[in-house]
């Protein structure tokens, strides 16, 4: 009754649901697991019991959680050493205004292409500082992050992203999947206008709906609105900060960090039998790779602060525990999310999703919006862009392989944008958690806020499709969409200021 039909995308639409309603991510989450878990067992009470552990176990990306560790400890560190402050006071002189922050941050975000989960968190971590002094709100600050991380990596030739579509591709498609990838790069509507979106919004300064509550609190010195549920509290954060910090000891771990797992990522790349730095990347393995990254910048951390009496070792040690501390909550959510994937895979999702394809797509100059719109859903329901490519790119390929290789690689740059499209918006992505935690924002209120913004975009991508349906041209369809994105904006704001004199 339950598998591979419609009921199998109940518990995550309940998690959804009620994470936006209660504003209680953990036990919403908890909710859609154990009703996902019950409909596995059929509602029989030992085996809902062994569902939900066995899941939860099978499910958890124990190399993502010891990244995210060694990750929140470098930030520990950073914080501790006084690094991220003294990073802060040198930027605050030469980043003066609102508008150079933003673009830094925009900047920045759009530089750490490889990977989506170290852009969150690194540009976090390193621009946080600046954005504070800036008086830009937490929400803002994770909005960017997120906004050049499953965005950025969905359109870079070498990020781990580009390895996972090449690998969803048939081995007997008629092009490779890096061919295919390069080819659907300028036809990502959504990617290409959410990155267009953040500059337009940066340089203009224009702000709507509940992010403008924020900026407005943010200039008040309010950075959180929320302070009470955010993920960022006195408790949890290092006091006593050393009065010895240099901006090295921010940049250079920084630097570290993306060579050793940049270079991890090329050595393991050719361990798999790559032959050049392109295929390396498509064949490396990402996670591990971020892990030894990790391990050799906390080492690295110490032989740079011991030494020069930075931070007592006492004081390093300490850090270690505070930063994973500080990552606990992003864990615990990812854990939930996880199994909630797994719960999904279980009910055959995958199969009501192609099933319904088969029955509803047909030939013709819809189909790229069609696709658009139900990768979103599949994203947005499940939390994962990989999974949305695993499940919609051979089916796609399979549509057209041998009628129509424009409508294939406009089609499948619909699914790859709606399945970022749907990552960014769902309250249950890895992404948007560890957009959360970069920025360390209430996770509620970087959805909510987010949301409103991605969902214009959205909506303006959509009728990018379709334009691309009828005339298969990138640069009309991208044209199009970009002033008719613009003057949405513009109008939005028009409206805003008018209600604000009222």
């Amino acid at each position: 009754m339950f598998i591979g039909t419609w009921w199998s995308i109940v518990p995550p639409i309940l998690a959804i649901t009620l994470a936006l309603i209660t504003k209680e991510v953990y036990v919403s989450l908890f909710a859609g697991v154990l009703l996902g878990a019950l409909f596995v067992a059929g509602f029989h009470p030992w085996e809902t019991f062994d569902t939900l552990f066995t899941t939860m176990a099978d499910s958890i990306d124990l190399n993502i959680v010891i990244f995210l560790v060694l990750l929140g400890m470098v930030v520990a560190l950073m914080t501790k050493s006084g690094g991220s402050k003294a990073y802060g006071d040198w930027a605050s002189q030469r980043i003066k205004t609102k508008k150079g922050a933003l673009l830094a941050t925009t900047g920045l975000g759009c530089l750490i292409f490889v990977d989506d989960y170290f852009n969150c968190l690194t540009v976090g971590s390193v621009m946080r500082p600046v954005t504070d002094k800036n008086k830009i709100s937490r929400a803002k600050l994770a909005y960017i992050i997120d906004s050049t991380a499953a965005p950025v990596c969905i359109i870079a030739p070498i990020s781990s992203w580009a390895a996972a579509v090449n690998s969803y591709v048939p081995e007997d498609s008629s092009m490779s999947g890096f061919q295919l990838f390069i080819n659907t790069i300028p036809f990502n509507l959504y990617a290409l206008l959410t990155i267009f979106a953040v500059v337009f919004l940066a340089v203009t300064g224009i702000d709507f709906g509940k992010m403008k509550i924020h900026e407005r609190n943010a200039a008040k010195g309010d950075l959180f609105t929320s302070g009470k549920d955010d993920i960022e509290s006195s408790e949890s954060q290092p006091q006593n900060l050393s009065a010895k910090g240099r901006v090295i000891d921010l940049v250079l771990p920084v630097i570290v960090l993306i060579i050793s797992a940049v270079g991890a990522m090329i050595y393991t790349g050719f361990l798999s039998g790559a032959t050049n730095v392109v295929d390396a990347f498509a064949n490396c393995n990402s996670s591990k790779s971020l892990i030894f990254g990790g391990i050799i910048t906390v080492i690295f951390m110490g032989f740079l602060y011991l030494p020069r009496r930075v931070l007592r070792f006492g004081n390093f040690m300490s850090s270690l525990v505070e930063g994973f501390k500080l990552m606990v909550p992003a864990i615990t959510i990812l854990v939930f999310a996880w199994t909630l994937k797994g719960m999904g895979d279980q009910l055959a999702i995958s199969d009501f999703v192609k099933t319904t394809v088969g029955n509803n797509a047909s030939a013709s100059i819809f189909i790229p919006v069609i696709m658009f719109a139900i990768a979103i859903f599949l994203g947005f329901s499940t939390g994962t862009s990989w999974g949305t490519f695993a499940i919609l790119v051979p089916i796609v390929i399979d549509m057209f392989a041998s009628t129509d290789q424009n409508m294939m690689v406009i089609s499948v740059s619909a699914v790859l944008a709606g399945a970022v499209c749907g990552d960014h918006i769902s309250p249950i992505s890895d992404t948007t958690i560890m957009s959360s935690a970069g920025a360390q924002c209430n996770h509620i209120n970087h959805v909510s806020t987010q949301m409103q913004y991605a969902l214009i975009v959205a909506a303006v991508s959509a009728v990018g499709y379709i334009i691309s349906g009828i005339t298969k041209s990138w640069i009309i369809s991208l044209l199009i969409s970009a002033v008719l994105l613009v003057a949405i904006f513009l109008v939005i704001n028009h409206l805003s200021k008018k209600n604000d004199i009222k």
